[in-house]
């Protein structure tokens, strides 16, 4: 991975990016807006400067530069202008990465159920490098059975119709493909041991999902951890998290936490870091991933 280019040094090509099949929609904006926004600030332009030059406001730069909004062709040849990127060949990056970030992901045939909130993590999801996540009422969702899964989703949209309960199972599994890939991002949840004791679906539902996490504690890519109930401290961190990690400079990490009704992205500095901690204090406190497999078919024994 190449270095975080530096205020006024160059940048790596942004070919880098384009060349990646699992860099989609979303990741590609974010770079696109961090780009910008580095050269932005490496020629002491102000937001009000930026907006104006493509008939907008300092609010829509900020949302461009934060990825939050798909980007114009002409918006982009406008603001290189201004920015001094005269080369044509890197105008014509920046102008294929627009047109690749403004695609649709495969996520978007199940926008008629798809939450807002929750797209952003889907398309971030698909790029990171290493998902690490902590769930303290349900099991991370790369990880259920569809008969788990649907008995989840009904407990979330306990008025949804059974149309719609069936197509967000069906999303659920297919962002569950991410991990079969020949690249796809490393795994590492840590499970209170409550998620498990929770009989979602009664003993077969719950036999089957049990069965699941063992197949895929096996899997190399992946590292399950159980919190058992003796280790009280783990309580601290509250609710469900999930830390977002990127192979790619221009990616921030990102903290996950989500919500009844929403969710919160986190990507300071700080953030990350205390959140980071909080990770590393949960998986040392944890049972070590190699005992996961007998606590689980413990489980699987008292289900009998």
């Amino acid at each position: 991975m190449s270095a975080i280019p530096q205020p006024g040094g160059e940048q790596p090509s942004l070919r880098r990016y384009l060349d990646q099949p699992r860099i989609g929609p979303t990741a590609l904006r974010i770079v696109l807006g961090a780009r910008l926004r580095r050269l932005r600030q490496d020629r002491d332009i102000t937001r009000v400067e930026a907006g104006r030059s493509i008939r907008a406001s300092d609010a829509k730069i900020t949302r461009l530069e934060r990825g939050q909004v798909g980007f114009k062709q002409r918006d982009i040849s406008d603001l290189l202008t201004l920015y001094r990127v005269l080369d044509e060949d890197e105008r014509a990056e920046y102008a294929e990465m627009a047109r690749q970030a403004g695609m649709p992901g495969w996520w978007h045939q199940y926008n008629d159920v798809l939450e807002d909130w929750f797209e952003l993590h889907v398309g971030l999801e698909e790029a990171a490098s290493l998902i690490r996540t902590y769930e303290v009422q349900f099991l991370p969702g790369l990880l259920q059975t569809p008969d788990y899964a649907r008995v989840v989703t009904r407990l979330g949209y306990p008025d949804a119709t059974v149309s719609k309960i069936d197509r967000l199972v069906e999303l659920r599994l297919e962002r569950q493909k991410l991990l079969d890939l020949p690249e796809a991002p490393k795994l590492w949840a840590v499970l209170d041991e409550a998620v498990l004791r929770r009989p979602f679906g009664g003993p077969e539902v719950m036999r089957a999902q049990l069965l699941h996490l063992i197949e895929m504690a096996r899997r190399p890519g992946i590292t399950l951890q159980i919190a058992p109930f003796s280790v009280g401290a783990l309580a601290a961190a509250g609710t469900p998290v999930t830390l977002l990690r990127f192979a790619e400079p221009d990616l921030p990490d990102k903290v996950y936490l989500e919500q009844l009704t929403g969710a919160v992205y986190l990507d300071k500095q700080e953030e990350i870091d205390q959140y980071s901690l909080i990770m590393d204090r949960l998986s040392a406190e944890a049972n070590p991933p190699q005992e996961t497999e007998a606590f689980l078919r413990s489980l699987l024994d008292s289900l009998a």
